[in-house]
């Protein structure tokens, strides 16, 4: 049995708690601060530990890139179900050292939402990017991550070139 699968099924746990108890974030020691009723905003802690602590005492950006890679693509694949959802990339500037617990904070504007739907409704495709950040315990931006999620159409085959 595929773990990831089981937890996706697990109804009878919270969004929340799927999120949590997610094998690789359990290890992570995340913590879900907000899933929003319409997961158009999310915020999860990234706790700052003795396992995700590099040589100079700051975040690990192995980290911080293993929680960012898969948000949009979860937001996305609530937002418009029916659809093939993954990430395509993932870029992380790092703006300052991550020399406390992280805040990743994601929010999908509506403009962009409404943007997505227009392409699938013509193209029955659409790669989105976002941006979005880890912030410090003090409210800086620390990480700037720029997410591009590919949402086909179920079954998609990207044409050979």
């Amino acid at each position: 049995m595929n773990l990831s699968r089981w937890f996706q099924g697990a109804r009878f746990l919270s969004e929340r708690r799927r999120l949590e108890w997610f094998p690789a974030f359990w290890l992570m020691r995340i913590r879900v601060l907000e899933i929003s009723h319409d997961w158009r905003s999310v915020r999860v802690l990234l706790p700052l530990t003795v396992i995700s602590r590099n040589r100079g005492g700051f975040m690990f950006g192995g980290f911080q890139a293993s929680l960012a890679d898969p948000v949009a693509a979860v937001v996305c694949a609530r937002m418009f179900a029916g659809y093939s959802v993954w990430t395509r990339a993932l870029k992380l500037d790092f703006l300052h050292e991550g020399c406390t617990d992280l805040e990743l904070r994601f929010r999908l504007d509506p403009r962009q939402e409404a943007q997505i739907r227009s392409e699938l409704a013509e193209h029955g495709r659409s790669t989105p990017e976002f941006e979005f950040g880890y912030y410090l315990a003090d409210g800086t931006l620390c990480t700037r991550i720029h997410n591009t999620v590919a949402i086909r159409q179920q079954g998609y085959k990207r044409k050979k070139q």
